[in-house]
């Protein structure tokens, strides 16, 4: 995926997660126990039916999958994707796994049941973009579930989010400040749970897309 209409901070995402891919799950492990302790657990407890992962990365959140449902997921990174398929393989979800750009998702309007993104709108490159690309694909009446850093309220804490930043922009992509809950109302999307965690650092969103 690097054609002319790839842009060139989504190129240096993807050159960024091809760096990162063999090495991800073990950095990601800890976070997860800790700081984002239950997070992949909330959004996919929120799944039903057709559902759509943005950015499903290495399918961490594949196993807190509920049965029954028919998960696709996409990816901008084909590193991750193939440990995804692994991990696919051997929980028994992800029924179709693809590359593609959250900011140009490559499915028509009201395609899904569920729309998921989990700790990914930190890196991509225009999350307003992509949200709008989740709020078009999902049914309306139906729920776009978010789960992600997000700028705490506390000074000291966001001192130090805005100081790692200093590293994890450049290297990564990834962003520990942005707030999320404007641009999900910005994209027509409706929030029925809203929750902020770890001293605010931490945000859990289900958007609905008004019906009509």
């Amino acid at each position: 995926m690097t054609d002319q209409s790839t842009s060139k901070e989504t190129r240096r995402q993807q050159r960024a997660w091809r760096r990162q891919a063999a090495s991800y799950d073990r950095k990601v492990e800890r976070a997860e126990r800790t700081m984002l302790d239950g997070s992949r657990e909330w959004v996919a407890a929120r799944a039903t039916g057709r559902v759509l992962e943005v950015a499903v990365g290495t399918g961490r959140s594949l196993p807190y999958y509920p049965s029954g449902i028919e998960l696709v997921g996409i990816d901008l990174s084909p590193e991750m994707l193939a440990i995804a398929r692994t991990r696919a393989a051997e929980t028994g979800v992800g029924d179709e796994l693809r590359q593609g750009d959250a900011e140009a998702l490559p499915f028509a309007d009201a395609s899904f049941d569920t729309v998921v993104c989990a700790l990914a709108l930190c890196s991509i490159p225009r999350p307003e973009v992509a949200l709008a690309e989740m709020a078009r694909v999902v049914v309306p009446g139906d729920s776009v579930v978010l789960v992600d850093h997000t700028r705490s309220d506390r000074a000291v804490v966001f001192v130090g989010q805005w100081l790692i930043e200093r590293f994890t922009i450049p290297t990564q992509g990834e962003h520990l400040t942005r707030r999320h809950r404007g641009e999900v109302e910005a994209v027509g999307l409706e929030v029925v749970e809203h929750e902020r965690l770890r001293s605010g650092a931490v945000e859990r969103i289900r958007a609905t897309r008004p019906l009509g």
